[in-house]
């Protein structure tokens, strides 16, 4: 009995964790994710609520009536986008790189689609699809993510799998081959707003795979005789050239062509340090400035919120643009690096472009301001690109 009670030792004792501790552990994914990403991305959508709301409450004519409609909406947009963003995480960017040429396939289909009786113009581009009950869809959002996983796919095949050390120049012709055939589609609409965003996302994801410089100069050449080329046969419709004089010339045709512009610098300036405060803007209640609640929905935050809340939108989207820099550069695979660098350069371009042209340096292309600017398709677009970044992020965690 001495023997047996000396040798005998009582089971451990482990106490059971509770949901906040299971929640809360090391290996839980709450844990790995980056939460600064997610809350700068989160309070730029809060704050694009705000501004939408005070851009539409007093447009009856366009909101039913009701001041909180385009609000409701773009909640709900908001909504579905941070579901589709969380979709993206639980699949894994990884899963969606078997599933590339599926959604390649069916990016393309939707702005084909565009060009048949299905499509519809908005505001001069022909690039938008009615599906009804006052919800539309513009496919072109999507093409951005089917570049990049599509892309990224192609480039990193051979250089994951330990063949070679960079890109090969057939792997390049064939990712360029992708993306060239969206776009082009997309040029027929036409939409050049999409188009400049596509091609930066083209020159940042060749940057990241470790593309010789040759194949980046001359992606710049080809781009640079294609717009030339555009010019010349005369394929840019009459806006669209009145936007380019209007951006040379800021004082051409002031209640024209350059009335946009001349609008939103004169919010914008009158705003001062602190903004005439929220719904209290009279550019915006008046109305002065179009398309305020998508285009040019900085122009409200520069007159309503000043110097220092237009600032702070700036502020929340340098460091998303931090985080996603961090999240590239710390990938463990080259698929997973030109996927955040892909959503690095869409997300940057797009954001400086949307600015831009609101203060006069960029010339005006329909571009949404993430996160901030009314659309279910560039909400849903971004917040899957927040996916993809949660999901490089969270991949490498666990194989750390």
């Amino acid at each position: 009995m001495s023997g047996l009670s000396s040798s005998y030792r009582a089971p451990r004792y482990t106490p059971q964790r509770g949901a906040v501790g299971r929640l809360m552990a090391r290996e839980s994914p709450l844990r790995r994710m980056d939460w600064v990403l997610v809350l700068a991305a989160i309070a730029l959508s809060a704050i694009g609520s705000l501004l939408v709301w005070s851009a539409t409450r007093s447009r009856y004519e366009i909101n039913h009536g009701d001041p909180q409609y385009f609000l409701y909406r773009h909640l709900i947009n908001l909504l579905i986008g941070i579901g589709l963003c969380t979709a993206v995480v639980l699949l894994g960017h990884h899963r969606l790189r078997t599933a590339a040429p599926f959604l390649y396939g069916l990016a393309v289909l939707g702005v084909l689609s565009v060009l048949s009786p299905l499509g519809s113009t908005v505001n001069g581009a022909h690039s938008w699809i009615v599906l009804g009950g006052g919800f539309s869809v513009q496919p072109s959002e999507f093409c951005k993510i089917a570049i990049i996983l599509g892309m990224a796919t192609l480039l990193s095949a051979r250089v994951d799998a330990g063949e070679r050390p960079v890109p090969d120049g057939r792997s390049i012709v064939q990712a360029l081959a992708l993306a060239a055939v969206p776009i082009g589609v997309i040029l027929m609409m036409p939409d050049l707003g999409s188009t400049m965003v596509m091609v930066v996302i083209i020159l940042g994801v060749l940057m990241a795979s470790g593309a010789p410089r040759r194949w980046l100069f001359g992606l710049i050449a080809v781009g640079g005789a294609g717009a030339y080329a555009v010019v010349q046969l005369h394929l840019l419709k009459q806006y669209q050239i009145a936007r380019f004089a209007a951006f040379a010339d800021p004082s051409l045709d002031p209640a024209g062509v350059g009335y946009n512009t001349a609008q939103a610098r004169i919010a914008i300036g009158s705003g001062g340090l602190l903004g005439k405060g929220l719904f209290h803007g009279t550019q915006t209640t008046g109305q002065f400035v179009p398309e305020q609640q998508t285009d040019f929905v900085f122009t409200v935050a520069g007159e309503e919120l000043g110097f220092v809340g237009a600032g702070l939108i700036i502020l929340l989207l340098g460091v998303i643009l931090w985080r996603a820099c961090k999240i590239a550069r710390e990938a463990g695979d080259l698929y997973s690096t030109i996927v955040a660098a892909g959503v690095v350069a869409w997300f940057g371009f797009q954001g400086f472009e949307n600015i831009g042209m609101t203060l006069g340096i960029m010339p005006v292309a329909g571009i949404p301001l993430p996160f901030v600017s009314y659309g279910g398709s560039s909400m849903f677009a971004i917040w899957v690109g927040i996916g993809l970044l949660q999901s490089v992020k969270m991949q490498r965690a666990i194989a750390a």
